[in-house]
């Protein structure tokens, strides 16, 4: 078992996070006794020192927006998916005391997609350029994926992504914003563009696509609702914070595998 007991999710704004009730959960689905996952405010400036002050109980940080670039500064040592992604949402306490970190997003998308039963494909899309991005670029690779087309405004954001996907060995190509509509011909399309973006699109779906939203609120975005009624299977933001949370419990905890179905129904009807 880990050195400490203690575990939260740091972030700014924090106020909004799941994430304690989803660890809570699992720590009383475990039987772990004394374990306590919190959420703490914390800003990209103030993460060194807070990092810096935590002592021997502390087990584990979830990062949030915006800590996940500098969570990588802050660590002992860099995983190597956090390092090819170059954002890490996950810190680690080490038997040494130093701090670990790594990324539970991307390999969160593969199990959130494994769960509906997609274990390969031939084709990727994906809405937007920012960090959720990337990690999809890395969910892409591990199924099997090495072209993937980035739908985004400004090409140069996508430049932005090429080192990732370099290090991933994924070839990117951008299609602006305006094509967005031609994204519904791949196998998989992953939006990760913020809430409002996407509304408007009416991408020509297949029932074959998988579309995975890394939104949940509100629920059924316009974007999913186009995509249920064409017959896609979908899945949601709450699928990812599910599995990529627990991920992170069992590398907190050193229990695996996490009680997941408890940490599902601490999510209730969102």
């Amino acid at each position: 078992m880990p050195l400490g007991h203690r575990a939260a999710v740091l972030g700014k704004p924090i106020a909004h996070s799941l994430s304690p009730a989803l660890h809570n959960a699992g720590y009383a689905a475990a039987g772990l006794a004394g374990w306590t996952y919190t959420a703490i405010e914390c800003a990209e400036a103030e993460l060194p020192d807070l990092v810096g002050q935590l002592g021997p109980e502390w087990a584990g940080l979830s990062l949030t927006m915006p800590l996940k670039s500098v969570g990588l500064a802050v660590a002992a040592a860099v995983s190597p998916v956090a390092a090819a992604i170059g954002a890490a949402n996950t810190l680690v306490r080490q038997p040494d005391g130093g701090w670990l970190a790594d990324n539970t997003d991307a390999p969160g998308m593969v199990d959130a997609l494994g769960a509906i039963g997609v274990a390969s494909i031939d084709s990727v899309a994906i809405l937007g350029a920012g960090g959720t991005a990337r990690a999809a670029i890395a969910a892409a690779r591990t199924l099997g994926v090495t072209d993937v087309t980035v739908y985004a405004r400004r090409p140069e954001a996508v430049d932005e992504m090429r080192p990732s996907a370099t290090r991933l060995g994924v070839d990117l190509a951008y299609a602006g914003w305006d094509r967005a509509g031609q994204a519904g011909a791949a196998d998989l399309v992953v939006a990760t563009v913020p809430k409002g973006v996407a509304d408007s699109l009416r991408p020509a779906w297949r029932p074959s696509t998988v579309l995975f939203d890394a939104l949940y609120d509100p629920w059924p975005t316009p974007l999913a609702a186009t995509a249920a009624a064409a017959g896609c299977r979908i899945v949601s933001g709450l699928d990812l914070l599910l599995y990529q949370a627990a991920r992170q419990f069992s590398m907190f905890t050193g229990v695996s595998p996490a009680p997941i179905e408890a940490m599902r129904a601490a999510l209730g009807h969102r």
